[in-house]
């Protein structure tokens, strides 16, 4: 699902929102959305790929590129190297492109940096 900026959303899931003090053990606070809280989209902005992804794009187009006129031992490192960074490919492939956004609930709330599966176009 793609959101603009505008749109009106609810929350997907409940949040849970806080910190522990110390060791873990107490709470300085937490603040809980329960799902269903409905706000507006204020900003919507693109996260770019992983850093694995970049170089497996990268490293994918020198080896279509230049592969065939690489020496043999230099193109299977190569392919050696795209091998281990296919999973974060695959798994990019499979998510896409990924936006973070900042919306304004009806209570006040604002949520930003917030990962745009978490809520529902309504």
């Amino acid at each position: 699902m793609t959101l603009v900026t505008g749109q009106r959303v609810t929350l997907a899931t409940d949040l849970t929102l806080g910190e522990a003090f110390g060791d873990g053990e107490a709470a300085v606070g937490f603040l809980l959305l329960g799902a269903g809280a409905e706000g507006t989209v204020e900003q919507v902005v693109e996260v770019p790929p992983s850093e694995e992804v970049r170089e497996y794009q990268r490293l994918r187009a020198l080896l279509d590129d230049y592969g065939h006129t690489m020496p043999e031992e230099s193109r299977k490192a190569l392919e050696g190297q795209i091998a281990s960074l296919e999973p974060h490919w695959e798994a990019y492939g499979e998510r896409g492109p990924q936006s973070s956004v900042r919306v304004r609930f009806d209570n006040g709330y604002v949520l930003d940096a917030t990962d745009e599966t978490v809520l529902t176009a309504l």
